[in-house]
This record gives C-alpha cells, sequence and structure tokens, in this order.
C-alpha cells in the first residue's frame, strides 16, 4: 500500500496529551500519569493519554452520585432526557466522518467499516432515547383492601468497562440503556483505543448533559478498572471483553455486591450442509471470519463443514481469502486493516505456529501481512482442524479459521455445542426444518440461518456459558439498568 495515512480533523486535538472527562471539566490525572495511544497500521504513537488513577475513579464516581441524588439528572423529566439523547445522536451524525476516521486510526479497522459502526452508534442512541419516557412500572392485583404498585428506578452510578475492536458501537451500546433509565455513568475506556470515545464526550458537553452524568477515565485495567470495581460508590459494572477478566470482576466487585452484566468472548460454531448454497455459504463465512480481521467476539472461526462438500467449500474460501486487500485501514480500496497491536499480532502468529505443531493443515495465509510493517495477520485458513487442537478451542481473535468436517448432524451438533462458550451460531442450508432444528438446540444467544454478524440494536444480544451474563440492546437491556420498587398502600374504607 501506498496511499498517505492521513489523520481525521480531530486528530490534531489529541496531539500532545489528552484529558480525563469528569464532571464535565476536561483534567489530567491527578500524579500526571500517561501511557501511550498508537496507530496500529504503523506503530507509531498518536498521543499520550492522561492514565486515571484511583483518586480520579472516586472523583469521577463523586461527581457522577452528586448528579444522581442532588444534581438536575434525577429531576429531568423522562421526555427531557431522551431529547438530550436525540440531540447527542444528531451532533454524532453531523460529525460521523471525523469520528469513523478518528476511530479507524486509532483502532485499525477499516474506514467502510467504522463508517458503518457509526451507523450503529447512532441508531442505538436514537432507539434508547425513545425508550426514555416509556420505561413503566405496574399495577399489580394484591389480596385485600390495597393498592399496589411497581416503580421502576435507576440502579445508580453505573461503571462500564468496553473493549477495543468497537470502541464507539460498545460505548453506545452502553451509555444508551444507562441514560435512557436514568442512570450516571462512570465509564473506562480500553487503552488501546480512546481517541473517539473522548471526542464524543466533547459532543456530550455540547449536546448539553448536565455535569457528572457522563464520566470518562482512561487506564489500565489492573489499576483505573480495578479501582472501578472496587469502588463502593459503584452500583453496577457492566463490561464487555475477556472472560478471564469477567471472573476477575466477578470476585472484586462481590465484596460490595455489585450487580454485574457481562459480554463476552466466543468460538462460533458456523455449520454448511452441502445443500446450501454454496457460493452464498463461502462469502458468509468469508464475512463471518475476516470482518474486522477477525477482532470480533462473535466471529464464526470454527467452521463445520459436511464431508461431501468440504473440498471444494474449502477450495472457494482459499480463493477469496488469497484475494483479499490487506492495508492502510484509511485507504477507501482495503478490505482489512491492520490488528490492534503488537500483543494481538503476536498472540494470533502464536496459535498459528501452534496449528501447524498440532497436525492441522496451513491451507493459505498464516504470515505477517504488509511486509512486516504495522500489525498486519494474512487471512488464515487451517483444515484437517481437530475439535481439540487449539486453534478449535481458543478464541484467538483474529483472521483465522478452523474447517472441520462432518457427516452426521446430532455428532455435528454435539460437537459444535462443545465449548465453553456460547455466544453466537451459524447453519447454511435450504432446508428449512433441519434450520429450525438447529436453532432450537445449539446452545447460543444468537443463531444466524443463512446471513452472519447481522445485529440490530432492537434484539436482544448475549451469551449462554462463560459467553457472558446478561443481555445488551433492545428491551432487554433495561432490565438491568433499573431496580424494580413495590409500593402497597392501605385504602380507606368506603
Amino acid at each position: 500500500m501506498t496511499a498517505t495515512l492521513s489523520a481525521p480533523p480531530a486528530a490534531t486535538k489529541f496531539s500532545g496529551k489528552t484529558k480525563l472527562f469528569i464532571n464535565n471539566e476536561w483534567c489530567d490525572a491527578s500524579d500526571g500519569g500517561t501511557f501511550d495511544t498508537y496507530n496500529p497500521a504503523t506503530g507509531e504513537v498518536i498521543a499520550q493519554v492522561a492514565h486515571a488513577t484511583p483518586h480520579d475513579v472516586d472523583l469521577a464516581v463523586k461527581a457522577a452520585r452528586k448528579a444522581l441524588d442532588k444534581g438536575p439528572w434525577s429531576r429531568i423529566d423522562a421526555c427531557d432526557r431522551g431529547k438530550l439523547m436525540f440531540k447527542l445522536a444528531d451532533l454524532i451524525e453531523s460529525n460521523a466522518e471525523e469520528l469513523a476516521r478518528l476511530e479507524a486510526l486509532n483502532c485499525g479497522k477499516t474506514i467502510t467499516d467504522s463508517r458503518g459502526d457509526l451507523n450503529g452508534v447512532i441508531n442505538t442512541i436514537r432507539y434508547y432515547a425513545g425508550w426514555a419516557d416509556k420505561i413503566e412500572g405496574k399495577t399489580v392485583p394484591v389480596r385485600g383492601n390495597f393498592l399496589s404498585y411497581t416503580l421502576r428506578q435507576p440502579v445508580g452510578v453505573v461503571g462500564q468497562i468496553i473493549p477495543w475492536n468497537f470502541p464507539l458501537l460498545m460505548a453506545a451500546w452502553k451509555w444508551g440503556p444507562a441514560l435512557a433509565c436514568g442512570n450516571t455513568i462512570v465509564m473506562k475506556a480500553a487503552e488501546q483505543t480512546p481517541l473517539s470515545i473522548l471526542r464524543v464526550c466533547e459532543l456530550a458537553l455540547e449536546a448539553g448533559f448536565p455535569p457528572g452524568v457522563i464520566n470518562l477515565l482512561n487506564g489500565m485495567g489492573e489499576t483505573t478498572g480495578d479501582a472501578m470495581v472496587t469502588h463502593p460508590g459503584i452500583d453496577k459494572i457492566a463490561f464487555t471483553g475477556h472472560v478471564d477478566t469477567a471472573k476477575l470482576i466477578t470476585r472484586r466487585a462481590a465484596e460490595t455486591l455489585k450487580r454485574t452484566t457481562f459480554e463476552l468472548g466466543g468460538k462460533s460454531p458456523n455449520v454448511i450442509f452441502a445443500d446450501c448454497d454454496i457460493d452464498q455459504a463461502v462469502a458468509g463465512s468469508f464475512h463471518a471470519i475476516y470482518f474486522h480481521g477477525g477482532q470480533c467476539c462473535t466471529a464464526g472461526s470454527r467452521l463445520f463443514v459436511e464431508e461431501s462438500i468440504r473440498e471444494e467449500f474449502v477450495a472457494k474460501l482459499a480463493e477469496k481469502a488469497k484475494k483479499r486487500r490487506i492495508g492502510n485501514q484509511l485507504d477507501e480500496q482495503t478490505e482489512q486493516g491492520p490488528q490492534v497491536s503488537q500483543e494481538q499480532l503476536d498472540k494470533i502468529l502464536g496459535y498459528v505456529e501452534l496449528g501447524q505443531k498440532q497436525g492441522a493443515k496451513l491451507v493459505t495465509g498464516g504470515k505477517r501481512g504488509n511486509d512486516g510493517k504495522g500489525f498486519f495477520v494474512e487471512p488464515t485458513i487451517f483444515d484437517n482442524v481437530k475439535d481439540e487442537m487449539a486453534i478449535a478451542t481458543d478464541e484467538i481473535f483474529g483472521p483465522v479459521v478452523s474447517v472441520l468436517s462432518f457427516k452426521d448432524a446430532d455428532e455435528m451438533l454435539e460437537r459444535a455445542n462443545n465449548t465453553q462458550y456460547g455466544l453466537a451460531a451459524a447453519i447454511w442450508t435450504k432446508n428449512i426444518d433441519k434450520a429450525h432444528w438447529y436453532a432450537k438446540h445449539v446452545k447460543a444467544g444468537t443463531v444466524w440461518v443463512n446471513c452472519y454478524h447481522i445485529v440490530d440494536t432492537t434484539t436482544p444480544f448475549g451469551g449462554f456459558k462463560n459467553s457472558g451474563q446478561g443481555r445488551e440492546n433492545g428491551e432487554a437491556a433495561l432490565d438491568h439498568y433499573t431496580e424494580t420498587k413495590t409500593v402497597t398502600v392501605a385504602l380507606a374504607k368506603a
């Protein structure tokens, strides 16, 4: 690639050292600490980012608590909360290209994918803005001369920790229901990708959100994140990331009995039956694993192909993989950008080496891409994979797919479910009975039939088993950001 990696206009605001966003003010970390954030296509530093200390976490929590308990946020009518959210969505839409370019620069995803994410961000904020004045209690018939009804009230101050693969979209998935329900927010962005959400905090300030409602901290999980999880002033933690981190959060949050919701990883079984439209299935399976360089929790990384079409299917998939254009994420023609970091690059290449040592056949890819510049990995296909191999059991989070063949549908289903994860699954077939059978019995929170990566704000998203607790998106997410209160009134006798 020879195109210039041009920064978006907003990037000039982050030259030098960034700040934290606490109580509608920009401030340095209390100890002056910073860390670097990078352009993964070059490995070059974009900016130094303020690293929030436990003291900064405490300041943010106190600001959020004041806004909730004593500030204007608790007194704002629900419909006016919705108006603020609609205004924020409008501002994001007006600045969508700038935000997409900034996210691509920092995250490494292609500019095309970044623009798609921004559409999702805008839709999510608007969807939950519409919910703000529709979160209702119920009147409950009870025995005796009493009136009983329920109120749905905000959980309180919510701590939200988001990942690096979809920075703005994951922020929107968490801001949306939290704000609609009247909560206040202390968020930690991923240390790899803090820049785009910092810009959105500027837009939230412009939209008119009161001080303390939205607070953004940057820092490492073991410092900033841990201080959030253990802080007694935070009522709930919502986390998206790795299962091991979620287990640690569960243990640390237990001391204060925080509510927790988790959206975690996956090793999704993508099943191809011989009666499918093979070209459609190849294209869909290609998108399933190589979208955003495989850095997606729902990636179709376990590809179960019926034995009678396996050879043809793998050949067609490999042909597409070899033609995939890798390079500059800001180039309109690029189809796959870099992985997010050197750490992620090393992890992926380590699994490629391990797959070969354990006996899988490397069909294509498996090398560092873009002539060794930046954190690029070629689209990689392994055939003759056994279920017990590490590449078939572990979440690699990269552009690596494992092909596993099957002859018997019942055996395939048992193997598909033989994983600690249960986030997503897919099936490609022209037999509707077979599709419904698989959808019913596969252990996954989302099942796609003859499609992949179709996620809408209106539908619940989450996983079975170690893929998470609770649901994001849709009406279901509101349950995790409200407490239900029962009120019973003794009625005077006529």
